[in-house]
């Protein structure tokens, strides 16, 4: 690296060429005043209040955009920059409302930090002022144009964090103004509310509306912690005020987003505050629930689950772990299960999404779990999407993939829908749904035709490669193209780029893994990453994005019926003994039941018990008629939640749950990351989870004396190797942990198989195309595709005022060409029916959907989209196909 020395202030210093006068200034402590600059963003020089003496230059340069020389010579704080910075500081407030007083960004607007430094309190510049309207139309987002100083760091955050391009400079001279287009206010536009704009504006013209009028910012006190929705893992600052949580605001130094959020992390986590939130036990008699003390319930729950486990034994009960919750909640649901109830019948939501991740890529590579970190997003060359609707089911990770695209990484998306990614993709493969293992094999058989594949890494790394070979020869473009609908041109180009572009990384989520063949799905991913060797090294991989925030974490604790915490196989004996010398008791030598299988027995009358933590399987499970009938003839059911959920309805007892601001301990993201959350208040039901957890076994005669989550925690990392590097502590020094980390000197692993896969070798297979369970027919001539929208999540955003402003209810996507031929218009009501169920939704007409097909959300509860979908499952993972089952539509009446 070429290094340029300079003096700054009369003091030396070497810096990397292409650095900024200001950047070098900080590197010795020198802090230089600025408003538009933000070392996030792309520097513009606009505000002129980092202007510096440079010797040899007869002006004041903007420090921000001058890039440093060889013997450059700055002076930072002469009279002649102060006298320059205090006049732009005058013309700022000539035309700005000088209410600090009462300005919500008092204590950290730094157009008053600055005016203060220069002694600046009123303007000798007189002149005509602004009188915009206050815009309070949205739920988020305050706008006060008056106060804005066209800095521009709003303009240039939308643009390169979100990349949504929605504000920009509008009209000249006095009337410049930043806006949307055609000067329309937030809530008008195609504005997504990231709050990036309000992340980095540097006075009181963009704040966050939730917080108005709940106190000043240096009374708040900031509590970092995880965000509780998707996979991503984001990192962010609740603000605390009397014991209330009154807003979120993000950190530079969170990791993996930065300043960054979507508008449920940044927006959404008013769910906690709702009055719908539960507080005390209650127990269901004569039909009806009623408050109960906690002993009441806790003896209640003791006594049933007792005698239904001596009645029947061990296998009449099952348990549900939760994605939603920490670490420890989930090691604590799964040991209770296995020590207390005796039984491997424990599962959680992974069922319903990634199963076949963690099923297929353990067969595969020996590891179920994503094999890159996110930030190798940022120097991919190339980026194969299939299956994953990134900016709206995991909005921080699409955001860094446009932008990475943006940069010159190529983008392929495979998908039926046009999402927003693929019409920015330099190929769109629009798929005929439920052909993906078609769409590979043709792939890998151009690869291997043209002589592309890796056969160093095949040949050193791999094993039978001779069977997939045998089979992809099959799968000839001309076949394929049939099969899957994309051209047979397109599918040549996109072989050939994949195969020859060194950092290529593939990303899925759903779109993958639920669907009958599932599992074989990412078994193909796997196929096709080995083939090229793209693993083992950075910006490469394949990628599953988690769902749930600690859906990862609820996997490696143990929340799933095959193995103990850490993958530790509970028919394996070696390991059984280890944790029955661990836990005091005898463990069972069967892999327990799944979710489906649950609900199966739950029908059969041979699961009398349940125990759910925080799922709601009733809205987000496939078939949901057939969970409600399993919920019915079970004898005794305990849930565990936040809300009166469709599914706490079918319960004896419901145990009120603390939220994720009032919890301590972990979650686990996608990229393997164990993070901490942190409580900010004291649990509103008077116990955190794991406390709740704790009594309710103590009770059973089985004691759990944790004193703290640390100590779950450590016990359970003393029986994983895996994880026996973290702790607590050392979680507190860094922004977090990537398992595998087997001792505390371990720096963790960012990328996974760098020198063998976990396995050994990677495993080719042969994995032959199969047709989704049900198929559109003369009955049921549509096909219907479900998934997650931006504004919602599963259980919480319900609860969420301002998400519900935005959208509170569900519009099916119906395609121009159905619309018209059934005559219908864009709010219409219509009846979609399948062979299991019916419900009634509003449409939306779009060309997001192809011609045959409906997309619709399962996160309303009333439409509850899942009472029509298939009950056919994935035949590894018992995963349910959630993405084709056959429908038909009826138009409702208006």
């Amino acid at each position: 690296m070429d290094l340029v020395k300079l003096n700054i202030d009369g003091r030396d210093v070497e810096v990397p060429a292409g650095a900024s006068v200001l950047n070098a200034a900080e590197t010795i402590g020198i802090h230089i005043p600025r408003l538009c600059y933000d070392p996030c963003l792309s520097s513009v020089g606009a505000c002129r209040i980092c202007v510096v003496e440079i010797d040899g230059i007869r002006n004041l340069p903007a420090s921000c955009v001058t890039t440093v020389t060889q013997g450059m010579v700055v002076r930072t704080d002469t009279p002649a920059v102060a006298e320059a910075r205090k006049a732009i500081l005058e013309l700022l407030i000539a035309n700005h409302p000088l209410d600090c007083l009462t300005c919500e960004k008092m204590g950290e607007c730094k157009l008053v930090e600055y005016c203060y430094q220069y002694g600046v309190s009123e303007s000798p510049f007189q002149g005509e002022r602004h009188a915009y309207d206050l815009e309070l139309n949205n739920p988020f987002i305050v706008r006060d144009l008056n106060k804005c100083i066209l800095c521009g760091k709003c303009v240039r955050a939308c643009a390169e964090w979100p990349g949504k391009d929605i504000l920009d400079f509008s009209y000249r001279g006095f009337n410049t103004k930043v806006t949307a287009f055609g000067d329309t206010s937030y809530i008008e536009s195609d504005c997504v509310f990231c709050g990036s704009c309000v992340a980095v504006c540097p006075t009181g013209a963009l704040t966050e509306k939730q917080m108005r009028g709940k106190g000043r910012r240096w009374d708040v006190k900031k509590v970092r912690t995880t965000c509780p929705f998707c996979g991503t893992g984001c990192n962010f600052d609740l603000n605390v005020k009397d014991g209330k949580v009154i807003g979120v605001t993000s950190s530079p130094d969170a990791i993996p987003n930065g300043r960054v959020l979507c508008v449920k992390g940044r927006f959404g986590w008013d769910f906690v505050n709702s009055d719908k939130r539960l507080k005390t036990p209650l127990i269901k008699k004569n039909g009806k629930f009623e408050e109960a003390s906690w002993d009441e319930a806790f003896d209640l729950i003791a006594t049933r689950f007792q005698e239904i486990k001596e009645k029947y034994g061990p296998d009449s009960f099952g348990a549900l772990g939760s994605a939603r919750c920490t670490n420890e909640d989930n090691y604590l649901v799964q040991k209770f299960t296995r020590a207390v109830m005796g039984t491997n019948n424990v599962d959680h939501c992974a069922r319903t999404c990634h199963a076949p991740t963690v099923a297929g890529l353990a067969i595969s590579f020996g590891s179920g779990a994503m094999t890159n970190p996110i930030c190798d997003v940022d120097d991919a060359e190339l980026l194969f999407l299939t299956g994953t609707n990134t900016t709206e089911a995991h909005p921080i990770i699409g955001y860094r993939i446009r932008q990475a695209h943006r940069r010159g990484a190529k983008l392929i998306v495979v998908d039926p829908r046009r999402t927003e990614l693929a019409e920015e993709a330099d190929y769109w493969l629009q798929i005929k749904s439920g052909t993906d293992i078609g769409l590979i094999n043709g792939l890998s058989h151009i690869i291997i035709k043209e002589n592309l594949h890796d056969k160093k890494f095949i040949e050193e790394r791999c094993e039978n490669f001779e069977e997939f070979e045998k089979t992809v020869a099959q799968y000839t473009p001309e076949r394929v193209s049939e099969l899957t609908g994309v051209p047979v041109d397109t599918l040549y180009t996109v072989a050939r780029l994949y195969a020859t572009t060194d950092k290529a990384g593939i990303f899925y989520t759903l779109g993958i893994t639920e669907h009958t063949t599932g599992t074989r799905n990412v078994m193909s991913c796997a196929n096709l990453a080995m083939l090229t060797g793209h693993l083992g090294r950075p910006s490469v991989g394949v990628n599953p994005m988690r769902g749930q925030n600690n859906v990862q974490g609820a996997c490696d604790m143990g929340a799933i019926p095959n193995v103990y915490q850490g993958y530790q196989a509970v028919n394996n004996p070696a390991a059984r003994e280890k944790f029955e010398k661990a836990w005091g008791v005898p463990l069972d030598n069967k892999v327990g039941l799944m979710i489906p299988d649950m609900f199966d027995k739950a029908n059969e009358g041979k699961l009398k018990a349940m125990y759910i933590l925080g799922e709601n399987p009733v809205l987000t499970d496939p078939n949901s008629n057939h969970i409600r009938k399993g919920l019915e003839k079970l004898e005794f059911l305990v849930v565990h939640e936040l809300f009166m959920t469709e599914t706490a309805e079918y319960a004896d007892v419901v145990l009120p749950a603390a939220s994720f601001v009032e919890c301590d301990g972990t979650f686990t993201n996608t990229e393997r990351r164990v993070q901490r959350v942190r409580e900010a208040v004291e649990p509103l039901p008077g116990k955190a989870n794991w406390e709740t957890i704790c009594e309710m076994v103590t009770r059973m005669g089985y004691p759990m004396n944790y004193q703290n989550p640390g100590e779950i925690w450590a016990e359970m990392a003393s029986l994983a190797p895996s994880y026996a590097g973290i702790n607590f502590e050392r979680l507190e020094q860094r922004g977090g942990l990537q398992w595998p980390c087997p001792s505390c000197d371990h720096p963790g692993t960012p990328f996974l198989h760098a020198q063998s896969f976990t396995r050994g070798k990677g495993l080719f297979q042969g994995i032959e195309d199969v047709p989704p369970a049900e198929l559109p027919d003369r009955d049921y001539p549509f096909l219907l595709n479900t998934g997650r929208i931006l504004q919602h999540y599963n259980v919480t955003t319900m609860y969420s005022a301002g998400l519900m402003t935005l959208r509170n209810e569900e519009y099916a996507m119906v395609s121009p060409e159905d619309a018209l031929e059934l005559n219908l218009n864009t709010g219409d009501r219509i009846k979609v029916l399948s062979r299991r169920g019916e419900v009634e939704t509003k449409i939306q007409i779009t060309e997001r959907v192809p011609k045959g097909m409906i997309w619709m959300s399962f996160h309303f509860p009333n439409t509850q989209t899942n009472a029509v979908t298939s009950d056919a499952v994935d035949t590894i993972a018992k995963t349910g196909e959630y993405k084709v089952c056959a429908v038909k539509i009826e138009k409702l009446a208006s």
